[in-house]
């Protein structure tokens, strides 16, 4: 056999391999194929034509579009049940997946990350198996990639393992996970960031140490700029659930939260019709998360005059907890026209929301409260009218 023979054999061999991938690939994304994939998996059909062992072979050839084939299938494989991606696991193919996180090419990167992603969003065990990997602190570097989708591949699989427990949210605070993650926020648009966004509220969510990380790390102010700034509904939506996981833990959180001037917008947004129903969703939500902890009462009296019934009768309870135990905030209260505003809501005779307007009432003297009543200075005029000075 001619040396130019050899070579063809180990062509056809490349080419029938590639082909082998790409249908693969193909073949996975396809959602009406999915069943017989899986069924094939189930049946060891695939396993015993040695495909994902096979993929994990390709995914270390040197070969970057062999590569970035292989790596994909990894992905959509692995996307569709934890059993799958636990094959994917059983086949060796995390340690090489991460070892490609820095590879220098975009759309490489773009896979691999992917295909982490699939498999750390199935399940705390699956998860730690990828952390163990050791692909932190390295994977915060793609959250500086200049590709775009590198970026959101990466804010995906950190997003997938913060989601599990508070131990995988800590492990990436600790790495500076948080703060690299407000500033990738802070770097893109639009659904770019939108994983991102959902991690910080994940994260907030754990625990109030945690999200007191976030705070820290100035995961509010950014927050608030997506809700304020992004055109898209599910953008806002995601970012107003964030923010009511930040807000809702103690009224120091809340406050941290009240002082961007976040509130209104949540209002503003809760109460737009033009507002998809899952972010008036998420905003009424957040406001009552925020509200319910809230002691901040310079933040929560504009609500005595714009917020809806629903809304105002949390706004009120808050009051209700903080004017008895603070006389610099009751003297304020009286001044800015607060207590007045209590005196003009309509509440069921026995309900909550009377029952806080009472607390608030017993917190001043009853001639002031009557002063502030709606009709008072009418029953003064009545008096001056019929009020007969002495004859001198």
């Amino acid at each position: 056999m001619s040396q130019r023979q050899v070579l063809q054999v180990f062509e056809q061999y490349q080419k029938a391999r590639t082909q082998f991938v790409q249908m693969v690939a193909e073949l996975a994304t396809r959602p009406q194929n999915i069943e017989t994939l899986q069924n094939a998996e189930l049946s060891q059909a695939v396993v015993d034509a040695g495909a994902i062992p096979l993929l994990v072979l390709c995914i270390q050839e040197p070969e970057i579009a062999l590569k970035r084939i292989a790596a994909s299938a990894l992905s959509d494989i692995s996307k569709h049940s934890p059993e799958l991606a636990q094959t994917v696991v059983d086949a060796g193919a995390i340690a090489h997946l991460a070892q490609m996180i820095l590879n220098p090419d975009a759309k490489l990167k773009r896979q691999v990350l992917s295909a982490l992603s699939q498999i750390a969003k199935h399940s705390v065990d699956l998860a730690e198996m990828v952390v163990e990997a050791e692909i932190f602190p390295v994977v915060l570097t793609c959250l500086k990639d200049k590709d775009e989708y590198v970026k959101k591949n990466a804010c995906t699989l950190i997003r997938e393992i913060a989601k599990h427990t508070p131990k995988l949210s800590q492990l990436i605070v600790n790495a500076g996970g948080v703060a690299a993650m407000i500033d990738c926020i802070g770097s893109c648009k639009g659904n770019i960031r939108l994983p991102g966004i959902m991690m910080l509220g994940y994260v907030a969510a754990h625990s109030e140490n945690l999200a007191m990380a976030v705070i820290i790390s100035k995961g509010v102010p950014q927050l608030s700029i997506c809700l304020s700034e992004e055109p898209e509904d599910h953008i806002k939506a995601a970012a107003a659930w964030a923010l009511g996981q930040l807000g809702r833990h103690t009224p120091e959180h809340a406050r941290a939260v009240a002082v961007t001037n976040t509130l209104p917008v949540l209002l503003s947004l809760y109460m737009s019709p033009e507002s998809s129903e899952d972010l008036q969703v998420k905003s009424k939500k957040a406001i009552k998360n925020i509200l319910q902890k809230c002691t901040y009462l310079p933040a929560l009296e504009p609500f005595l005059y714009d917020a809806p019934p629903n809304i105002l009768k949390h706004v009120v309870g808050q009051f209700s907890k903080v004017l008895p135990h603070d006389s610099k905030a009751r003297r304020l209260f009286v001044t800015s026209g607060g207590l007045k505003k209590v005196q003009e809501i309509k509440a069921e005779p026995g309900s909550l929301l009377q029952d806080y307007i009472n607390s608030i009432n017993n917190c001043y003297p009853e001639e002031i409260v009557r002063y502030y009543s709606p009709g008072y200075s009418d029953t003064l005029l009545q008096r001056v009218d019929s009020y007969q000075p002495l004859a001198n």
